[in-house]
């Protein structure tokens, strides 16, 4: 563990249990934009109208000032999230539970807990892994519980690459894919619609020079969302829930393969592949009968 990181852990572990709340209307307007986004026809969504269960996490953005922002986009640490000191931060996975679904019209609530705060040294260098527990409320019930991995990282040397895990292939012999385009006009859209303004998502020069990728970098959030979307077309049954894990950056400009498995006992394994075939992010989802 280095020297700051050590430090800081007597602090950072206070942190752990605390949960503040965000509250949301889910407007139509909102879920229209949303619904265009995604290439959905926003005139099918009316007051009421049930929204796909894995659609709660495009909303509740936290909604910092400006003065708040640090350098990456992200809001400053310390006032959202724990002053964790490394200043890399990337999506890592999530594992999610679904218990029902918003519907337009909804005046709902994501309670956020600090879960946990996890030093480890990775192949890649120290990383610390923070978990952030959402539980999504409306009309009296909870709606989904969802547990978030982001994992923070130490700088990149001026000039330097940024380290990545080695590569595996993805898996052979998939039952479906679809091709996507990870259009930059989508990653932007969907950064809009999240209000997520890191940096590494549409400024290329920062991308480059500050964190050492070779392009902007496509949204996990965004990539584990059109998994879903992609294996929901192929469901058996009501999405219960899922979990992710993404293993290497994608970026965007490229077309990726959204590829899964057929459903084996109302589970369905489903993966996105980089152009060069390589693994770059997979998940397992349950359904209902």
């Amino acid at each position: 563990m280095s020297e700051a990181v050590a430090a800081a852990m007597p602090e950072l572990r206070a942190w752990i249990g605390r949960s503040r709340v965000v509250a949301e209307e889910i407007t139509l307007p909102a879920v229209r934009r949303i619904a265009g986004m995604l290439d959905l026809d926003p005139d099918s969504f009316g007051p009421g109208s049930a929204l796909p269960p894995h659609w709660f996490s495009l909303f509740f953005a936290d909604v910092a000032r400006q003065s708040e922002i640090g350098p990456d986009g992200h809001p400053r640490r310390g006032a959202f999230l724990p002053p964790i000191p490394l200043p890399r931060r990337m999506g890592a996975g999530r594992r999610t539970r679904i218990h029902g679904a918003l519907q337009v019209g909804d005046a709902a609530t994501k309670t956020i807990e600090v879960a946990a705060i996890e030093p480890k040294q990775a192949r890649t260098g120290q990383i610390v892994v923070l978990t952030m527990r959402q539980t999504i409320s409306a009309r009296g019930m909870i709606l989904a519980v969802d547990e978030f991995d982001a994992v923070y990282r130490e700088a990149v040397p001026p000039g330097a690459q940024s380290a990545s895990t080695p590569p595996v292939p993805a898996p052979d012999g998939a039952a479906w894919s679809d091709a996507v385009l990870l259009d930059p006009v989508l990653v932007f859209r969907y950064s809009a619609v999240t209000w997520n303004s890191h940096r590494i998502h549409y400024d290329a020069d920062y991308a480059r020079d500050a964190e050492g990728y070779p392009a902007t970098v496509q949204n996990g959030g965004l990539t584990m969302h059109l998994i879903v979307d992609a294996a929901l077309k192929r469901a058996p049954g009501p999405l219960l829930g899922f979990t992710a894990r993404l293993r290497r950056p994608l970026f965007v400009g490229q077309t990726v393969t959204l590829a899964g498995a057929a459903p084996v006992g109302g589970r369905m394994a489903a993966w996105a592949a980089a152009p060069d075939g390589t693994l770059a992010a997979e998940m397992e989802l349950e359904f209902g009968a």
